[in-house]
């Protein structure tokens, strides 16, 4: 007769913080990196080579990057030491898009570029 493992008692691990407990930088942060992590995979980033990948998808790679970049427009000025690398990966995310475009779009039109400004 197989055995049935038990489920791990939810009770038994460290404390969950509540929600109102997490400051409102450490929650935007969370959440652009959640993009930035999702929008390199729809690049195919993850894979040993980027046009070969079976997680490219560029219009979701599009719309990740577009959130992304509405996200820290709004938010800069509360994200203090990390607007910095922030804005970075989402430029670095700009500039792979637009390096796996086929026809790439003219500057300051690619994904998020109408929040951050032309992407060189």
């Amino acid at each position: 007769m197989t055995e049935v493992p038990e489920l791990p008692d939810e009770t038994a691990g460290p404390p969950t913080r509540e929600l109102a407990e997490i400051p409102a930088v450490e929650v935007i942060t969370r959440a652009a990196v959640m993009l930035m992590s999702a929008a390199a995979e729809k690049l195919g980033l993850g894979d040993d080579d980027p046009d070969e990948s079976p997680h490219r998808d560029l219009d979701e790679a599009r719309r990740l990057i577009e959130a992304l970049a509405g996200l820290l427009k709004g938010s800069v000025q509360y994200l203090g030491l990390h607007a910095g690398p922030l804005r970075d990966g989402l430029k670095g995310l700009q500039l792979a898009f637009r390096e796996s475009s086929a026809a790439p779009e003219e500057p300051g039109k690619g994904p998020g570029e109408w929040f951050t400004g032309p992407v060189w």
